[in-house]
């Protein structure tokens, strides 16, 4: 049976309340996104993580797929 192939990993969670924050990194280009949801309020946005110069920030190692 071939493996489920998943194109974004998540390697960073935090919550508190009714509030959630993420950054997934997409294996593909190793770019990493912020995603934040309020439950509360039922509102969410994703956006690009960039460095000090406004470029992406690429993660370039990736662990091993299981």
């Amino acid at each position: 049976m071939a493996k489920k192939y998943e194109r974004f990993i998540k390697t960073y969670e935090s919550s508190k309340f009714s509030s959630s924050t993420e950054i997934w990194v997409d294996k593909e280009t190793g770019v990493n996104y912020l995603f934040h949801t309020n439950t509360m309020s039922s509102s969410s946005g994703l956006t690009v993580l960039v460095d000090r110069e406004g470029k992406p920030i690429i993660t370039t190692v990736f662990p091993e797929d299981e």
